[in-house]
């Protein structure tokens, strides 16, 4: 189960909730949105992961630096998209398009999505590095290796970064990496089956944060105090 699957059963597990504990009323369709929209605000904190990347949460920069092999050898074409001729920013669009996900078609648009990594150490595969002034966009693989459409005359190729932070514009991670998505896929499994038992003992809490704290996220206090307030507003149904 990915966050957004989680997210998107809220209604469905508060309308369980509201059975195990007894209560027929239904709530208002505004609070239930409103504890659902908590909820997703809670998790978002406990996980780690941001609203600002794209896609399910099944998608990972994994899968992106894979995609992206499969255009290797493709001759640099300017404004291109296919396999038949693809320029930087056209081998980010159609990357992404492959794995269901849209990005913009031009660098000026991408090196704006996702959320920005602080520096090349910091940097994953599928993260996009953004060079030359915002001029040229690569996907990095890894291991200071990059996949890019350099320029007309050569073809899509994997190749050692040339520059360091001093020459990099911007680096945007898009989709979650590959350890981000696991923690918030058994994040969200346990707040589900947390919610769907319809009742929450201070062990069970333990458990689930222990969880949430595992797979490098670390949860705080007011993160605890989000979950418990959101998960108070889902079994009320919002109705003061």
């Amino acid at each position: 189960m990915s966050v957004s699957d989680a997210i998107a059963s809220m209604q469905a597990i508060q309308t369980r909730i509201l059975q195990l504990t007894g209560q027929t009323a239904a709530a208002p369709k505004a609070a239930s949105a409103a504890s659902a929209s908590a909820f997703a605000d809670a998790l978002s904190s406990a996980t780690g992961t941001s609203s600002t990347l794209l896609g399910d949460g099944t998608v990972t920069g994994d899968d992106v630096a894979a995609a992206a092999q499969k255009y290797v050898g493709v001759p640099y074409v300017l404004g291109g998209t296919t396999s038949s001729g693809i320029d930087c920013s056209g081998l980010v669009q159609r990357t992404f398009a492959d794995l269901g996900i849209d990005v913009p078609r031009l660098v000026h648009e991408q090196q704006t999505i996702g959320t920005e990594v602080p520096s090349l150490a910091q940097a994953q595969p599928g993260d996009l590095i953004v060079l030359d002034g915002g001029d040229h966009i690569a996907i990095y693989l890894g291991n200071n290796t990059v996949i890019h459409a350099p320029y007309e005359g050569r073809n899509v190729s994997v190749q050692k970064l040339w520059v360091g932070d001093e020459g990099i514009d911007t680096i945007r991670r898009v989709v979650p990496t590959a350890a981000e998505a696991g923690a918030a896929q058994t994040s969200a499994q346990s707040l589900t089956s947390l919610l769907g038992a319809g009742s929450a003992s201070s062990d069970s809490l333990s458990s689930m944060l222990s969880l949430l704290g595992s797979g490098g996220t670390t949860t705080s206090s007011s993160t605890l105090q989000q979950l418990v307030a959101a998960r108070s507003a889902l079994v009320s149904g919002g109705v003061s």
